[in-house]
């Protein structure tokens, strides 16, 4: 019973853990690579918009995600503007997965961006913990 009390008496380093985890992999591996990438990357990403009918301004959206990558996972490390950064990581997941799935990709290849999306929004839910710039 001890060891139960002990790790509900630290959930918001659990989630600090997730927080920086997920936040730093995203800003590295995904955020980082698409911002620098310019503008012929932007558009390359922002085409992807296409699948739920968006077929204008493919750079404005590409950048738009590059940014939401970038600094929305700096934001979620730091836990500032937690919920409305995470809504935002769980949207860029949502068009990722389907433009996998759009181009034949295949689950195994859209799952990463399912997982990370269903991450995004359980962080919705939990909020940043006491970990976070917000509090």
């Amino acid at each position: 019973m001890a060891t139960k009390n002990s790790f509900l008496k630290n959930r918001d380093f659990g989630l600090l853990i997730i927080r920086a985890g997920i936040g730093i992999s995203m800003l590295t591996l995904h955020g980082l690579p698409k911002i620098t990438g310019g503008v012929d990357k932007w558009k390359a990403v922002g085409s992807g918009m296409k699948v739920i009918g968006i077929d204008f301004l493919p750079v404005f959206w590409g950048f738009a995600a590059a940014a939401t990558e970038t600094f929305g996972s700096f934001l979620l490390i730091l836990g500032l503007f937690h919920r409305s950064v995470s809504a935002l990581l769980a949207f860029t997941m949502l068009i990722a997965t389907l433009v996998h799935l759009n181009n034949g990709d295949g689950i195994s290849v859209a799952s990463h961006a399912m997982e990370l999306g269903l991450i995004f929004i359980a962080l919705i839910f939990t909020g940043p913990g006491k970990y976070a710039v917000d509090k």
